[in-house]
């Protein structure tokens, strides 16, 4: 049994987790994805306890991945439609080189058994113990980045709505800006464009990790996103309906001109 394998193969929610399968998915299906590799729950709890063979195997799958990386959890029962985890379980970003990647999956690892992690799962009706994979993928540095729903949240009409910040997608995830606000008929056309307040914007840094800079002034409530991007958003959500089914939250981001599907789930009760 392969504890670690490129995205595009890892098919096992029970070994892998549910984000590193669904990426998988997405990759075979010819979504625009970052290259990564699926690590295994097994082996994430191996190189947290320090095992130095579970720690050279990773690295050996990392490295080839370049610099700089992004880690996300994957638990087998994660980014469900009545339990989405979000918050819950550690993203990092802008780890430097494989050579971090040990305090990298430690702290992902010990997030997913957290007090406030444990309390969540029993909340929403799991009471297992957490297998927690890890994706590991190249880093973009985004012009643009946010989040997608394929169909309204709130309301369940059928439109997009689509929020959107300067930087990487975690200043929309975080709640750190006010992002642009947009609604896309599944036609294409756009129903609302609503300026948000975005003064921050998250960025990597040289020496690891990520800063809020702020953004400049002329731009803190210029509109992220022309016409084409969100005709392009929009035709993304047509073809994560088909692959994954209707109603997905997504998250995407814009880096030098392309468009990047970075996780697609099902859209939770609370709407995220």
């Amino acid at each position: 049994m392969k504890l670690v394998v490129p995205l595009e193969k890892a098919l096992d929610e029970t070994l892998f987790g549910s984000k590193a399968v669904g990426l998988g998915q997405a990759i075979r299906d010819g979504l625009p994805v970052p290259p990564g590799v699926a690590l295994s729950g097994a082996i994430v709890e191996a190189v947290a306890a320090g095992e130095q063979p579970a720690i050279k195997e990773v690295a050996k799958w990392v490295k080839p991945l370049g610099s700089p990386l992004a880690f996300r959890s994957s638990a087998a029962d994660e980014d469900g439609a009545m339990a989405s985890f979000a918050g819950q379980h550690l993203t990092l970003l802008n780890v430097l080189s494989a050579d971090d990647m040990k305090s990298a999956l430690s702290k992902i690892w010990w997030s997913a058994n957290s007090d406030s992690a444990i309390t969540y799962r029993q909340r929403v009706g799991l009471f297992t113990r957490p297998s927690v994979g890890v994706v590991v993928q190249a880093l973009l540095d985004p012009e643009t980045a946010g989040v997608m729903f394929t169909r309204n949240p709130v309301t369940g009409v059928d439109e997009r709505v689509i929020e959107a910040s300067w930087g990487l997608g975690e200043a929309v995830v975080a709640g750190i800006v006010i992002p642009d606000h947009y609604r896309v008929h599944r036609s294409g056309q756009v129903l609302e464009r609503k300026p948000g307040l975005k003064r921050v914007a998250v960025r990597g840094v040289p020496n690891g990790g990520t800063v809020e800079e702020k953004v400049p002034a002329e731009l803190v409530e210029k509109l992220c996103l022309d016409d084409g991007q969100l005709g392009d958003l929009n035709r993304l959500a047509g073809r994560c309906e088909e692959v994954y089914g209707p109603a997905r939250d997504v998250e995407w981001a814009i880096a030098g001109g392309r468009l990047y599907l970075l996780q697609c789930r099902a859209i939770t009760k609370s709407g995220r």
